[in-house]
């Protein structure tokens, strides 16, 4: 369920610029870049969940599920990555999630709440987004409202504050500049190639991305607009520090209404 993040960070941050400069001289954006966990600041905006009576509902997802929590498969509809989704309780505490597309298990994870009901964890796999290896990672959450009473411990509204062993290819991403286009490529297999004066182009390898454009801010400032199928479902302003080592990004996700921001190294 916190698998979001980095099923979207490779369809929706990955970004390159070009900028006049002499034949041999290499842009501020060229190369591979790595984002710092330590520096990632998730969206203030909690997610709610909500699992009595035997169904589980994500209120917060775009579009929201409500679903049997029976451990069995259910069909949700809206969502590009997967296409049906089933929540086993495990205990009082804990739930595990698995999600499917056409059949295939694309996407696992466990949130379990801690004692004092105060923090949760969670692990997941996710390769719903990848065309080669899954991405692994975990985090914390921190509860901001309770759930109703008599609600499983996982009811109520959640932040995460933190992510932690997320594999390398979830995180590192590389532009190459030729003239005018850039091109971005990243290990799970999402790639484009475009020019830099804000018009779309075709975005491979993301079942949730359909096309992209970039636009030049500044010599050291691009944005990067995201789209599903004519619709704009995120942007991103990436900004590359002045000694040319680190990009800052912010993100602005149309879809869930939040925002985020994080950094990359270069590498």
């Amino acid at each position: 369920m916190k698998k979001s993040l980095f099923a979207g960070l490779l369809g929706g941050l990955l970004v390159a610029w070009w900028m006049p400069t002499p034949a041999m001289a290499q842009s501020a954006f060229d190369g591979t870049w790595k984002v710092d966990l330590s520096k990632v600041h998730a969206p203030k905006k909690p997610d709610v969940l909500l699992l009595q009576n035997g169904m589980y509902d994500c209120k917060t997802c775009a579009p929201a599920i409500s679903i049997k929590a029976d451990g069995t498969g259910q069909q949700v509809t809206g969502h590009p990555y997967f296409d049906m989704m089933a929540v086993k309780v495990v205990d009082d505490h804990t739930i595990q999630e698995t999600d499917k597309k056409a059949g295939k298990v694309v996407a696992t994870s466990t949130m379990t709440v801690a004692p004092d009901d105060k923090t949760a964890t969670f692990e997941f796999t996710d390769s719903s987004n990848t065309n080669a290896d899954p991405v692994t990672g975990k985090g914390t959450m921190m509860r901001v409202a309770k759930g109703p009473a008599g609600a499983h411990a996982i009811s109520g509204s959640w932040r995460t504050t933190s992510y932690g062993n997320v594999s390398d290819n979830g995180l590192t991403f590389t532009y190459k500049v030729d003239g005018d286009s850039l091109s971005m490529t990243s290990p799970t297999g999402q790639s484009y190639s475009a020019k830099t004066d804000g018009t779309d182009a075709p975005y491979k390898g993301d079942p949730g991305t359909t096309s992209v454009s970039v636009k030049k801010l500044d010599k050291n400032t691009l944005q990067e607009t995201d789209k599903r199928d004519g619709k704009v479902i995120s942007i991103a302003k990436m900004t590359v520090a002045a000694d040319g080592k680190t990009m800052t990004i912010a993100v602005n996700d149309k879809l869930r209404g939040t925002s985020m921001s994080l950094v990359a190294a270069k590498q």
